[in-house]
């Protein structure tokens, strides 16, 4: 997939950036909490044993290996939803089993009216879903949707899809509710985070990567009202389709540790923020966090240098593009730029502004790489047209 950046020329005004509205984040200690009740979850469903043992293929009467039901059975118990099915393909599997359950071609499907997402685009084209957007920040809007009774089904996105989005989920997830529409959520970047997941909110499934929450590449979830679970694994018969019991073990034993690691890493977010916006970093002119797909910092430059700042950055330590957003290949902090869908709906930031994202890192450490990068870009000079157009989005 090919992304289209902005042209490399910079803007001699730089924009704002615009007032954000990050979703909540879990404390450290409730972090821990919901470590050990995904242990008794685990517990629950697994004999001593069976936590070394997996097996694979397509075992008579379940379609899938024990293993994974297994372990779908404990992602269900901790969401407290009705079913949970492990799918091929990550997030993005997740969400296109997902909607291919839900839809029929044709189907009129109500979204946000914000950039979607590239491989959702691409999803809801394959399915020939017939979107209908409204403002999810605009109450009255969202309400007036619902009440056209034109819609069986809504799509959410649990992350921001523009800067500026202010709904609460929640909110957006009862108000479909009330009008009898069915929803779909995208959790990605979301799920273990926040405080409640959208299966957790009411929806009828949460999709997501479980390659985002350190687990092996490609496997996704999708979990959320048994009807719907049970059309994602009729769609999903085939023996090459399943997630095998290795790979849903593997999965398991990575999600143990992910709701501490990731409560530690949106603390360090909020240090790096607070230091960024007293001036401990010379060239960097304001600094938000926001929720642009991971949860991360925007850092707006006094010089437009935004495209040269990743690749300096990495010679300095950071990462020099993602892997999966926070997949288990990502431990250095990440400095990269603006994703494709943000760029889309605010352009303007594309030579100006830089996310960073701490991944395992301390404060001191992306401080000290930021200050260290800034520095030689100042010696040096900018030189433009060095942006890589064809990394994907991520």
């Amino acid at each position: 997939m090919t992304v289209r950046l902005p042209p490399a020329f910079p803007s001699n005004r730089p924009p704002a950036l615009p007032p954000t509205f990050p979703l909540p984040t879990v404390p450290l200690e409730d972090a821990v909490r919901t470590q050990f009740r995904l242990l008794e979850c685990v517990a629950a469903h697994f004999e001593g044993p069976q936590l070394f043992e997996a097996d694979a293929g397509v075992v008579p009467d379940l379609g899938r290996p024990r293993t994974t039901a297994r372990v779908e059975a404990v992602l269900a118990d901790h969401f407290g939803s009705e079913d949970a099915a492990l799918v091929q393909g990550a997030g993005t599997g997740a969400i296109r089993a997902a909607l291919q359950a839900a839809l029929s071609p044709g189907d009129p499907l109500l979204i946000h009216r914000a950039p979607v997402y590239r491989s959702t685009a691409t999803t809801l084209r394959g399915l020939a879903a017939r979107t209908t957007e409204a403002d999810f920040n605009d109450r009255t809007a969202l309400r007036e949707a619902l009440e056209s009774g034109a819609f069986g089904w809504a799509y959410v996105q649990h992350s921001r899809q523009r800067l500026g989005d202010s709904y609460d989920p929640g909110e957006v997830l009862a108000a479909c509710r009330a009008a009898g529409v069915r929803t779909v959520v995208d959790d990605n970047y979301a799920v273990m985070r926040v405080p409640a997941s959208g299966v957790e909110l009411g929806a009828d499934a949460s999709c997501f990567s479980l390659f985002k929450l350190h687990g092996p590449e490609g496997v996704g979830a999708v979990v959320g009202a048994r009807d719907l679970i049970a059309r994602v694994r009729a769609d999903n018969y085939s023996g090459g389709g399943q997630v095998q019991g290795h790979q849903a073990l593997d999965a398991l034993r990575a999600l143990t540790h992910v709701p501490v690691m990731w409560a530690l890493q949106s603390r360090v977010g909020d240090e790096i923020a607070r230091r960024l916006a007293a001036g401990e970093v010379p060239g960097v002119a304001e600094v938000r966090i926001a929720n642009t797909q991971d949860r991360c910092l925007l850092v707006r430059l006094d010089r437009p240098v935004a495209r040269e700042l990743p690749a300096v950055a990495a010679r300095h330590g950071a990462a020099p593009y993602p892997v999966g957003a926070n997949s288990r290949y990502e431990i250095a902090p990440l400095v990269y730029r603006m994703s494709a869908s943000t760029l889309e709906d605010a352009p303007g930031l594309a030579d100006w502004t830089v996310r960073i994202n701490p991944m395992r890192a301390g404060a001191d450490l992306v401080i000290g790489i930021l200050r260290r990068s800034l520095r030689e870009l100042s010696q040096r000079g900018p030189q433009h047209g060095n942006a890589t157009p064809d990394e994907p989005e991520s």
